[in-house]
């Protein structure tokens, strides 16, 4: 596999084709549209830059890298060379299931289809294709040159051969693959995103504060980020959208997202994404800052 095409170009996406440009395979980032695509070059510049400061990447590796990445707009285009194609669009299920009918449509029959989808059924998924069988999770960890994990799900018709290939291409950029099977959350966000939850109804229940509940796990467990920051970090309505996969799939009331969470997400507090979730982020400051609407807690 040397032709790699990711659809959606946001954190996940472009940090996916960050990684497979510069380990020398050529990519073909897709989004809906231009000003998408133009920023996240500019993301992937940044961060190619970032490396070099560090010492772990030179400027020659970082044009080679850059010149490996075609952006486009027209999906029939950029997967009609594919390999690979590496859906990262956002985490809605009918979006996701529409862009998965299109593939099958436009991709060659030996084209493996995979999915960034951190909850949703990879069986599912599968499904609207005319080749189920190709069909695979690929979860990586924000941020994703960064984190080594790639979660590598067997939907329940994925192939052995469509699995070890995966496995091993993800071994051949570096990252560590770990096979797990189609549940909902598969393994990482079916252990994370209860803990999360878990905090978040914490703070609605008066026990602590923000950055009281932060400092306990950060400093009692070791854990490098707090799990309401963590929250902020993945976006708040990622996490419900997530609770929602949980709770639907298992029905099992544990899952239920914290009442809290949802009107968060409904006010349009997202964390990171929005400026604002638990803490404020502005663009010109590292300092963490408890939102106001927690600040006295």
């Amino acid at each position: 596999m040397r032709n790699i095409t990711v659809i959606g170009s946001g954190t996940m996406g472009n940090g996916i084709a960050h990684v497979f440009a510069q380990y020398g395979y050529k990519v073909a980032l897709c989004d809906i549209n231009e000003a998408a695509l133009q920023k996240a070059i500019a993301t992937i510049t940044a961060n190619f830059d970032r490396q070099i400061k560090k010492g772990t990447l030179d400027e020659s590796a970082k044009v080679n890298a850059l010149n490996n990445i075609t952006t486009l707009i027209d999906l029939q285009q950029a997967v009609k060379d594919a390999d690979l194609v590496i859906e990262a669009a956002t985490e809605n299920s009918e979006i996701k299931l529409n862009l998965f009918k299109q593939l099958s449509e436009y991709c060659g029959d030996d084209t493996i289809l995979a999915t960034n989808t951190s909850s949703i059924s990879i069986t599912k998924i599968a499904s609207v294709t005319k080749k189920p069988e190709n069909v695979i999770g690929m979860h990586f960890m924000n941020p994703v040159p960064v984190m080594k994990l790639v979660e590598v799900i067997r939907g329940y018709a994925t192939t052995d051969e469509v699995t070890a290939k995966i496995m091993e291409l993800s071994e051949k950029i570096e990252k560590v693959p770990v096979e797990v099977n189609d549940y909902p959350g598969f393994v990482a966000n079916r252990i994370l995103m209860p803990m999360i939850n878990e905090a978040i109804y914490s703070l609605y229940e008066g026990v602590a504060g923000v950055y009281e509940i932060d400092t306990v796990m950060k400093l009692g467990m070791a854990h490098p980020m707090g799990p309401l920051q963590l929250a902020d970090f993945i976006g708040l309505d990622v996490c419900l959208a997530i609770l929602n996969v949980l709770h639907d799939g298992f029905g099992n009331p544990k899952y239920a997202p914290c009442p809290l969470l949802v009107n968060m997400v409904t006010a349009g507090h997202k964390g990171v994404k929005s400026g604002e979730g638990f803490y404020k982020y502005q663009a010109d400051s590292k300092e963490l800052i408890v939102a106001d609407k927690f600040s006295n807690k």
